[in-house]
């Protein structure tokens, strides 16, 4: 109808205009205007039109709309309008909301027992429990009952490409020029440490055309030991070897003393950073030496890097693998004891294990791991850092967390363990074990279980006589030696903690057997988490262990990379292929 006014709710009059949904009870009709209207009117009779603009007011009719086809009306409409309400006020629901959540939980919470509210028990962290004397006890029957593999005669099986190595080293035979003068330097540290002062010593003094004056071994706090060069090697041996290379001598002319008053502290001493590069001594040390004639380096472990130029590392080679021997009663004891270990292992055909056994106070006081000696171990651990560290451990921030320490395998591992490790390896009983160590922390305690896992175990106090051992007691770098002579002539050298002694011991043993180590070297993050598990079994656990023997055995064999030490890799800068020519290390000359 002409000059009715459009409604969006619907129309009235004209017949051609659908007709509108009737009104709710609760409100009158809304008039419409006729389809071509232009303008809003309310019809006569009829309230005001409450429209409101926008979105809203269109899915409100919309709703309205649909409940008014479906026969509700009024409900739908009521329904329409407070969605639309609280979509308006949704910051108000979304600050309520929590609260009515928390309402809720605490309604429901309230009608439960109190017994039937779950308990939350909080799990220690993984390794923050020594549980290796558990599953000893848990697993040692199975264990007794699986004891008939011989794994001495099958250990070592993998060899480098079908090949093996043999030593390589040349011996200078050119005559020496005039020397530059002489050099003194002081070896500190342990046994190992002052072996690396000697070797390196050696290869700067034969790079600079320098006499080396023999080395002097610096008295440590901790070793105790005043020792000095021929006690522990055979220095008549030393200076023969190196005489087509380095001149040696036992001390200084007189007449080169006289210029410093014949006082060591007048002459020049270098402070040489760690790990310098050779070049530092062609440019800076050799000068001061052809000037001064005379020069100390000290202190001089790790002086230098463990890259150097191939005639600067056979020096290396020639020094550590041929030159320093060890004094003549070292070398007569180490071979009884070694003798005797061979008899005590007739069902092995003389075929024994050494055990480098790191487990004295200190070492476990220094790893800061706990086992399970309680507020009494606690008490002993806590002294003996602050005798030996005072102050390292007890700075402010710093934060010590044992069971991390002990799952990243950086804790000693105890007797206990390394007799768990080997009988899983497959090693029987009847296997005799040389252990090298020092006073292990409480010995009686610890040691029990490994002595009954391998009733054959002997150390050098239980294989030597009291009077035998007289000579080297209480000299810590002497009886270093006679261990580190008798693991090296073992089958198998197992290591459980690292540092110099597996180190040099494995690179000399590798020099010894073809290039290849014959070396255990367990994996103690695994080791951490195999102990550690409750729940393993013994054919599980003896599963795992045979792999990482395996492991130890393909890694016997290998090749020194950039920045590794030629002390523990000799190949190929020691050593040379047997059956390949082409391989061979060339022949280096001064």
């Amino acid at each position: 109808m002409q000059g009715q006014a459009y409604s969006r709710l619907g129309s009235f009059g004209g017949a051609a205009v659908a007709p509108s949904p009737p009104p709710p009870p609760s409100s009158p009709a809304r008039a419409g205007s006729g389809a071509g209207g232009a303008s809003r009117t309310p019809a006569k009779g009829a309230g005001p039109a409450r429209c409101a603009p926008g979105a809203a007011t269109l899915a409100t009719g919309a709703a309205v709309r649909a409940g008014a086809g479906r026969g509700g009306g009024g409900a739908a409409r009521r329904a329409a309008r407070a969605v639309l309400a609280a979509l308006l006020r949704r910051q108000a629901v979304f600050l309520f909301a929590p609260l009515l959540y928390v309402a809720a939980m605490l309604l429901y919470m309230g009608s439960l027992p109190l017994d039937a509210v779950p308990r939350i028990i909080a799990r220690q962290p993984p390794g923050s429990v020594y549980r290796s004397p558990q599953l000893y006890a848990r697993l040692r029957a199975d264990m007794d009952a699986d004891n008939s593999t011989d794994a001495l005669a099958t250990v070592w099986r993998h060899t480098y490409k079908g090949s093996t190595w043999r030593p390589c080293i040349n011996n200078g035979t050119n005559g020496l020029p005039e020397s530059n003068g002489y050099i003194y330097v002081e070896a500190n540290g342990g046994l190992n440490q002052q072996r690396t002062s000697i070797c390196n010593a050696v290869a700067i003094a034969g790079f600079l055309n320098a006499t080396l004056v023999i080395p002097n071994f610096h008295f440590h706090s901790i070793w105790r030991d005043p020792s000095k060069f021929s006690d522990i090697y055979d220095k008549d041996h030393f200076v023969q070897h190196l005489q087509n290379d380095v001149r040696v001598v036992d001390k200084i002319p007189d007449f080169i003393m006289e210029r410093f008053g014949h006082n060591l502290s007048n002459v020049f001493n270098f402070k040489i950073k760690a790990w310098a590069r050779i070049q530092y001594y062609k440019d800076v040390v050799l000068p001061k030496l052809i000037e001064e004639r005379f020069i100390r380096i000290s202190p001089f472990a790790n002086r230098l890097s463990l890259d150097a130029p191939p005639a600067v590392q056979r020096l290396r080679c020639l020094a550590n693998f041929e030159a320093l021997k060890f004094s003549k009663p070292i070398v007569s004891l180490s071979e009884t004891l070694v003798s005797r270990m061979r008899e005590k292992s007739v069902e092995s055909n003389g075929k024994y294990i050494s055990v480098h056994l790191r487990f004295e106070e200190d070492m476990v006081a220094f790893s800061c791991c706990v086992y399970d000696g309680g507020d009494e171990e606690k008490k002993e651990m806590d002294a003996a850092r602050e005798i030996g560290w005072r102050g390292k451990f007890t700075k402010r921030g710093r934060v010590i967390r044992p069971g991390v320490i002990r799952m990243n395998g950086k804790c000693p591992l105890t007797p206990l363990e390394v007799g768990l490790m080997l009988r899983g390896m497959g090693f029987s009983n009847k296997t005799a074990i040389f252990l090298a160590s020092g006073k292990i922390y409480r010995a009686e305690k610890n040691m029990a279980p490994l002595l009954e896992m391998f009733p054959l175990l002997q150390t050098k106090e239980t294989l030597a006589s009291q009077e035998e051992l007289v000579p080297f007691m209480n000299f810590s770098s002497r009886m270093a030696a006679i261990d580190y002579s008798v693991c090296a002539q073992s089958e198998v050298f197992v290591t459980t903690q690292g540092g110099n002694f597996p180190h040099f011991l494995m690179g000399h043993r590798r020099y010894l057997y073809g290039g290849h180590s014959k070396t255990i070297k367990p994996d103690k993050r695994r080791l951490a988490v195999l102990f550690d598990n409750p729940r393993i079994g013994w054919k599980s656990l003896k599963r795992h262990l045979l792999n990482m023997r395996a492991h130890s055995d393909t890694k016997g064999i290998e090749m020194k990379r950039p920045n590794e030490s030629i002390y523990t890799f000799p190949c190929p800068e020691c050593m040379c292929r047997l059956n390949r020519t082409e391989h061979s290390k060339p022949k280096h000359s001064r």
